[in-house]
């Protein structure tokens, strides 16, 4: 005997898994103590985007919130596993994506521009920026130059509070999501080998 399933079934299964989608998001979010830090739009993409991910090796998820001013904190470590915001900080956009928000993305090498997306972290090294992880982009005619434009996560001294006084806006890189310093070596050691970062903008 061959049994059929009703015409809606595929539907019905995708209504299903987008509603455990939405639980387990709205469950997480609340955990994690994201409410006033990060938009539960931009946090429910990101968290779909991280499900939808192969090949990934870590239960973390990393956002980075361009639609935010780079004055604002707006790079996320989450734990997925122990629901918990593991780091939440500054980060630069390209010198060619805007001043102090960034407007303006591309995938174009040379184009000293912020590109979006889902990535995937990869291995790390030192070069000219110090201790640097490289990013592979998984996003398809958004960010999937990301290693041959070296689009890397490093530490530099112009994302920090004092430049931000001094200038109005976080400084630029030339297209890498660049962090504080202090915190580089910590946050590339946590989210380095396979683990997925989403970066959005509206």
């Amino acid at each position: 005997m061959v049994c059929l399933l009703p015409l809606n079934a595929s539907a019905h299964v995708i209504h299903t898994e987008r509603k455990n989608v939405n639980i387990v998001a709205d469950y997480v979010y609340q955990k994690a103590d994201l409410k006033g830090k990060i938009g539960y739009n931009v946090f429910k993409k990101a968290f779909i985007a991280y499900n939808k991910t192969r090949g990934k090796k870590k239960s973390l998820l990393t956002i980075i919130d361009y639609s935010m001013p780079s004055t604002e904190k707006r790079f996320y470590v989450i734990d997925l596993k122990s629901n918990k915001l593991l780091y939440r900080t500054y980060v630069s956009h390209g010198e060619n994506s805007g001043r102090l928000i960034a407007d303006d993305f591309s995938n174009r090498v040379n184009s000293h521009k912020t590109s979006l997306g889902t990535f995937l972290t990869e291995g790390t090294y030192h070069g000219g920026n110090g201790y640097s992880l490289k990013l592979n982009g998984l996003t398809r005619g958004e960010n999937d130059n990301a290693l041959k434009r070296f689009i890397v996560i490093h530490g530099a001294k112009y994302v920090s509070e004092s430049f931000i006084k001094r200038n109005g806006y976080l400084g630029r890189s030339w297209g890498c999501p660049a962090i504080p310093t202090y915190l580089t070596k910590k946050i590339i050691d946590t989210i380095k080998g396979g683990s997925v970062i989403f970066a959005y903008a509206k």
